[in-house]
């Protein structure tokens, strides 16, 4: 699961440490193969997702932590296997560039790339073996997100995005392992958003709306259903020390519209959906 990020307020860079917080009403709950996806939900909902608004160059480290579990039958690389638990701890490193020519009526056209690294330790009953609970821990480079559009229109105190998020299979994958650091498939995300910024008063608001098309994992012959996505929020950013503080609410929207289909797809049409909700903080420093 991984991001594009990057953004800029009153044409200042945005310095590498920051941090959000969300706490969401629920957790991702995906039908797809091994009961998730490369979409992260809330991934673009904030001031610091945006992409630039001016040129440069940005870094972005990101540090994400999961822990869940299923009860109901998951297909996974290790065969069907029902009461998963997980627990994942992820550390994304991020950097783009935006450059200083506009492309299509005024767009400023930046790219960017997110790396993560995954500790993962996982359990459950595998069908296949009569119920019998397997477990598993594993760490590694996971896929690679590249992001090889993102334009930004810029119009008062409105911003208009268009982004292109490529998932590509880039991490540790093995057919019969109970947890993986890669999907093993690639994932096309085309996003459209738009956000609203007052540098007076500091308000900001924005909402995103993405469409995720999966490949399939030839592998398992398995492919996991397409997704619709939103993420948004409201924000108010405060002067604070040397940067500026923000607080508000985050919220997304998360639907496997398509069903997972492929010679591997044993349990029938599988689709999921799911929402979260919670407080957002962060804080940004220009340099």
């Amino acid at each position: 699961a991984q991001l594009n990020r990057g953004a800029r307020r009153n044409g200042s860079r945005l310095a590498a440490a920051m941090l959000t917080t969300l706490v969401a009403a629920s957790q991702v709950a995906s039908a797809g193969e091994g009961g998730t996806s490369h979409i992260m939900p809330g991934a673009n909902a904030t001031l610091v997702d945006l992409p630039p608004t001016s040129p440069g160059g940005f870094f972005k480290p990101m540090y994400i932590n999961y822990q869940g579990d299923a009860s109901a039958r998951v297909p996974t690389a290790a065969g069907v296997v029902a009461n998963l638990n997980a627990d994942a701890n992820t550390l994304v490193l991020g950097a783009g560039y935006g450059f200083d020519q506009t492309i299509l009526g005024g767009a400023q056209y930046s790219v960017a790339a997110f790396l993560p690294y995954t500790w993962l330790s996982i359990s459950g009953n595998t069908l296949a073996a009569g119920g019998r609970q397997i477990q598993n821990s594993v760490s590694g480079i996971g896929d690679l997100t590249v992001v090889p559009v993102m334009l930004a229109w810029k119009s008062g105190d409105w911003q208009y995005d268009f982004l292109l998020p490529v998932y590509a299979p880039t991490g540790s994958y093995e057919v019969g392992r109970l947890g993986n650091t890669g999907l093993n498939y690639w994932t096309f995300d085309p996003i459209v958003g738009a956000a609203y910024s007052n540098a007076k008063s500091g308000l900001n608001a924005a909402v995103h709306v993405g469409y995720a098309l999966n490949t399939q994992n030839n592998d398992t012959n398995y492919k996991s259903g397409n997704i619709l996505h939103v993420d948004a929020s409201v924000q108010q950013i405060l002067p604070l020390g040397s940067g500026f503080a923000n607080i508000g609410a985050e919220a997304w929207y998360f639907d496997q519209v398509t069903c997972d289909r492929g010679a591997g797809s044993t349990l029938g049409c599988c689709t999921g959906r799911t929402a979260g909700i919670g407080p957002a903080l962060g804080y940004i420093r220009p340099i």
